[in-house]
């Protein structure tokens, strides 16, 4: 007789995750999709399996220990939560934030096994990070840290183990600072990190792999809504944050000709006033205000961007764009709540694509379901959840990962092209596999979030079965 769970899969993770919202709302964002689809009536056996792949493999959690430029003694928690390798080596961002906190980690972590699962490619899913702040830290300070940080997390991580890279809080500087701290103690160079620097083991379009990659992805839902018809020429697209993901979003819109209306960070939201739309120029001003960890009221006032623009403080710039086409979440978790979701299908919205991760809060994501299934095609608003849409990031750190393994370096032209391939596959996934387990009715366009859940899942825990994960 085979063996069963006492209880259900969710009752068995909620029971173990108290005090977790976060993981807990990813979890059941996939475990309600998977239960409203024929997965389980079609193979009754990977229902056991839901509450196996929920549990990390391994959560390390360590104290660091640093000391700020006035001498005086730091310590933040750090965390690396290594969910599951059934694919390849754990593979997920460091996070260094005052939010960080082990939900959010697992919450993160869980949904890169799925993503990493959709690239095609032979990677694990894991997350890591610390409740360190950057933002008002001198570089000094940032390297301090950063070094005893990768003092222990050095001994749980390697190239065939588990290669984190950057997230928020972390750009390339920590990266390097971590790297070398790694080399220093294990004496080894290896493709530990990605997100490296070009001279030393980076890919080349990493910086610009996530944000390229949404846009990419959106790219296909415009052609399958239209038949091919249309593109982003002349579309209203609306942007959160102005990080990395958000930045190069936007410039490739407008290369792609269409229209950025806003751009957002945590203390406000600009937001293009009329029928404008920002210029590479500004992108490139905000990019490097960012550089600096300024916040975007810092130039609201001046000469180039007072007249131009509306800044509205302490908001999201859902309810403030006016009409738009796309809306790209592209800042941090719960960033589109149910309300905002109305006001976006009012506001003429067809496409919303997270480039943030979990970008959604299951309020909005109904809204969005809802209108999808009551409406044929064109005149529905489409949605795509980020362990589709925003999966070009880790997809281009894979390639870093081959790139080092093989100690050659692709072109730039070489490494977009492979992205774009991978967008369109993940793509193309999710609409075969909605089509064959939550089969729309006649003219209603198929779940992107049904079809990339089953998908990543199935992919991993047939892989699990076969490692013995589960039987």
């Amino acid at each position: 007789m085979k063996p069963e769970f006492a209880t259900s899969p969710t009752s068995f993770v909620l029971n173990h995750s108290q005090n977790e919202p976060e993981f807990q709302q990813a979890y059941q964002e996939l475990a309600s999709t998977l239960e409203n689809s024929s997965l389980f009536q079609k193979n009754p056996e990977y229902r056991k399996a839901l509450a196996v792949v929920a549990v990390p493999e391994r959560v390390v959690q360590f104290r660091v220990v640093w000391e700020d430029d006035e001498g005086q003694v730091q310590i933040n928690q750090g965390y690396r939560v290594q969910f599951n390798s059934a694919l390849g080596p754990y593979k997920g961002g460091l996070r260094f934030h005052p939010s960080v906190n082990l939900s959010i980690l697992k919450f993160l972590g869980f949904e890169q096994i799925f993503k990493n699962a959709l690239t095609g490619l032979n990677m694990g899913g894991g997350k890591g990070g610390s409740d360190f702040d950057p933002k008002g830290k001198s570089n000094n300070e940032i390297r301090r840290f950063c070094v005893s940080f990768m003092t222990e997390l050095c001994k749980h991580i390697g190239a065939d183990t588990d290669v984190p890279a950057g997230d928020i809080g972390v750009t390339g500087l920590e990266v390097g600072y971590l790297f070398g701290q790694y080399k220093r103690i294990r004496n080894s160079w290896e493709g530990v990190l990605t997100g490296k620097g070009n001279s030393w083991g980076g890919s080349l379009i990493r910086p610009e792999a996530t944000g390229y990659g949404v846009v990419y992805y959106v790219e296909h839902m415009i052609k399958h809504v239209t038949n091919g018809q249309e593109s982003f020429a002349g579309k209203r697209v609306a942007i959160s944050g102005s990080g990395n993901v958000a930045q190069y979003e936007a410039l490739k819109i407008i290369e792609l000709g269409g229209s950025v209306v806003s751009l957002s960070d945590s203390q406000g939201s600009l937001v293009v006033n009329g029928k404008g739309s920002f210029t590479p120029e500004e992108v490139n001003t905000i990019a490097k205000l960012k550089a600096e960890r300024k916040q975007l009221s810092s130039i609201v006032n001046t000469e180039a961007f007072s007249q131009k623009f509306n800044y509205i403080e302490g908001a999201r710039p859902w309810l403030h764009v006016g009409q738009v086409d796309v809306a790209l979440p592209s800042a941090t978790q719960n960033e589109v709540s149910g309300e905002e979701a109305q006001a976006l299908i009012a506001a003429g919205c067809k496409y919303i694509a997270e480039g943030s991760n979990m970008g959604c809060t299951q309020a909005a994501i109904d809204v969005f379901e809802a209108h999808r299934e009551a409406n044929k095609g064109a005149a529905a608003c489409w949605y795509a959840p980020g362990k589709a849409a925003n999966a070009g990031g880790v997809a281009v750190s894979g390639l870093e990962m081959a790139q080092n393994s093989a100690r050659i370096t692709w072109t730039s032209a070489e490494v977009d092209a492979r992205l774009k391939g991978i967008m369109e596959d993940c793509f193309q996934n999710g609409i075969t596999t909605a089509m064959e387990y939550v089969t729309p009715a006649e003219g209603v366009l198929p779940s992107l979030v049904a079809g990339s859940n089953i998908a990543g899942f199935r992919k991993v825990v047939a892989a699990m079965k076969d490692h013995g994960d589960w039987w």
